[in-house]
């Protein structure tokens, strides 16, 4: 018969396979701290050395690193999804942000519709709670603080989605959006019609999420992003238009 004794687990394995789901998860985050040894080794129920042989596994894998005098922290692995060659070249080329835009409207979309369908209560609290954020931060007409929550509102999403390879690869896109790879997210809030219409949108995915209506959740992803990319061609185009109408204006005054 094909059956095995089953052997006792060590406790420092139930450990690694515990920080590895969090990590998975998107509970924990790259680049968070985690808290004390002897706070994880009281939370979890294990000994300080069980939890030390852990640690010590999940940073020989690259998953946990120790920065000097300031404790362990998550590894920063989602930068490692594009090697800096690829992602200086979505810099350097417009094309990659319009691929960008249809790739996350095809993705967020889908999403949406799954977190409609399949996320918690708790889950759409979550995404509540960051729209009623991004209300709150249109009033005082701060760019860095609205494309912040803006991240955060869709990233949400993405995690009430509950697909753990969704999660980590918008991660790593988002994160190069936040560093300008593919367009500057802070001038979408600076001119007035366009904040409140972008606010508009937010609320209409989140309505549609509340009511866990996945078509309509779906639909107001997709109209948000199109005008997204409509918009960055319209600016694109208007800058272009500017630089040639500078070259007219030197020559007629250099005349």
């Amino acid at each position: 018969m094909p059956f095995q004794k089953i052997e006792a687990e060590k406790l420092s394995t139930a450990v690694v396979r515990q920080i590895e789901l969090l990590i998975l998860r998107g509970i924990l985050k790259p680049g968070e701290r985690l808290p004390s040894e002897r706070e994880m080794a009281e939370k979890m129920g294990v000994s300080r050395p069980s939890l030390r042989e852990a640690v010590a596994h999940l940073q020989e894998r690259g998953l946990l690193a120790t920065k000097a005098g300031a404790g362990i922290y998550v590894a920063e692995v989602v930068g490692a999804a594009f090697s800096d060659a690829l992602v200086q070249l979505f810099a350097d080329h417009d094309e990659a942000v319009f691929d960008y835009i249809s790739f996350r409207r095809d993705l967020e979309g889908l999403a949406a519709a799954r977190a409609a369908r399949m996320g918690s209560d708790t889950d759409l609290t979550v995404v509540d709670t960051i729209f009623r954020k991004m209300e709150a931060a249109h009033t005082k007409r701060n760019p860095a603080e609205e494309a912040q929550l803006d991240a955060e509102f869709h990233l949400a999403i993405i995690e009430a989605s509950h697909n753990v390879i969704m999660l980590h690869m918008m991660r790593a896109m988002f994160q190069m959006l936040r560093e300008g790879v593919f367009y500057n997210r802070q001038m979408m809030f600076k001119q007035r019609t366009t904040r409140d219409t972008l606010l508009d949108q937010h609320r209409a995915i989140n309505e549609a999420l509340q009511a866990r209506d996945e078509a309509g959740a779906r639909a107001a992803v997709e109209a948000h992003l199109t005008y997204v990319e409509d918009s960055l061609s319209d600016s694109q185009k208007a800058s272009r238009n500017e630089a040639i109408a500078k070259q007219r204006l030197e020559y007629e005054n250099s005349r």
